[in-house]
């Protein structure tokens, strides 16, 4: 490692966040959690039974994306599909509530995405999946398609949430870049991938995998440093996007820039859940480009944002506040690799 630098944020940086916007289109789906205590085994198989004391409902996904961006003071508008149930209309009213802007497809053929997790004393004991993953029909991507046109206009920064349930696919995404091209304004896409649609992200200007999505982008092992920076210059030139933002858990993150790639440590004081952490990071940097400020200050105040979260249980958020204390009372160097 070699020209370690400071970075320039202040406190202040996130005063200027509030009020950016920014379109967030993909999956949407609804996290459940089902809380309780465990304290026995039960007596028709080997595992513990929990009691249920309390339930709480997120928005998940690219929801979560969304919801990540308001906590900071940002505006979100948020494109997706979902079924004619129970489960969407509590995503309906969740997104009221939290004050995004909601442009959904409704799609009574498919149910709703809903992640369900058990919990008992802060501990995830099991998650149950309600979705159809199957590809979405031309009808209903163009459904979806109208909608995202209808708002490029009014925005410089569009994050693509992927969590492969049959929105993305080469179809989607060629209509999209036309969708793209033809808004008066450039427009970065920020797209937080799935390995097994890598070859359809052309066109972005940065996505952000985790360590194991960004081995199996790659097609190679990520054990050590060489082999993350091979691994992340692969996907730069099998995806040909300008930036790669990959987060490493507890170290940290690598910003892949043309020549240059830069490591920012870790900012997590305590980790009890990493779920979210990821949409934490790109509605963070989303919201940052946004708002301005540069690639690389974005990509270190998502680290900071992504630090608090992870001290919390569930898909948590950062507020403005605590995002000011950390970059207040936690100075970080940037490194050059």
């Amino acid at each position: 490692m070699s020209d370690a630098s400071p970075v320039l944020l202040t406190p202040d940086v996130v005063d200027g966040l509030v009020g950016k916007r920014v379109l967030v289109v993909g999956d949407v789906m609804l996290d459940a959690y089902l809380m309780g205590d465990a304290d026995r085994i039960s007596p028709e198989a080997p595992v513990p039974v929990v009691r249920i004391e309390r339930e709480r409902y997120l928005l998940g996904g690219a929801g979560n994306v969304a919801r990540n961006i308001v906590a900071l003071g940002g505006v979100a508008t948020l494109i997706g599909s979902m079924g004619e149930d129970a489960s969407a209309d509590r995503i309906r009213a969740l997104v009221r509530d939290e004050g995004i802007g909601g442009a959904f497809v409704t799609l009574p053929l498919r149910p709703t995405t809903v992640k369900t997790r058990v919990m008992a004393r802060r501990q995830q004991m099991l998650r149950l999946d309600q979705e159809d993953a199957s590809p979405f029909s031309a009808a209903e991507q163009e459904a979806v398609l109208s909608v995202v046109a209808a708002q490029l206009p009014e925005h410089e920064v569009v994050i693509l949430s992927d969590y492969s349930k049959g929105l993305v696919s080469a179809a989607f995404m060629d209509r999209f870049r036309a969708l793209l091209a033809s808004c008066p304004h450039p427009v970065k896409v920020l797209i937080d991938p799935k390995p097994s649609n890598v070859g359809l992200y052309g066109g972005s200007f940065l996505l952000t995998p985790n360590t194991k999505e960004t081995g199996e982008c790659a097609g190679m092992p990520v054990r050590d440093r060489e082999e993350i920076l091979a691994a992340g210059r692969a996907i730069l030139g099998k995806v040909g996007c300008p930036h790669l933002l990959t987060t490493l858990g507890p170290d940290g993150m690598a910003l892949f820039s043309g020549a240059d790639v830069w490591h920012v440590p870790t900012m997590a004081q305590d980790v009890f859940d990493v779920t979210g952490a990821g949409d934490t990071v790109i509605a963070t940097l989303g919201l940052g480009l946004a708002a301005g400020v540069p690639l690389l200050a974005s990509c270190v105040l998502a680290n900071y944002a992504a630090g608090l979260v992870v001290a919390q249980v569930g898909a948590a958020v950062a507020s403005p506040e605590a995002l000011r204390e950390a970059i207040r009372d936690l100075p970080v160097a940037i490194t050059k690799w």
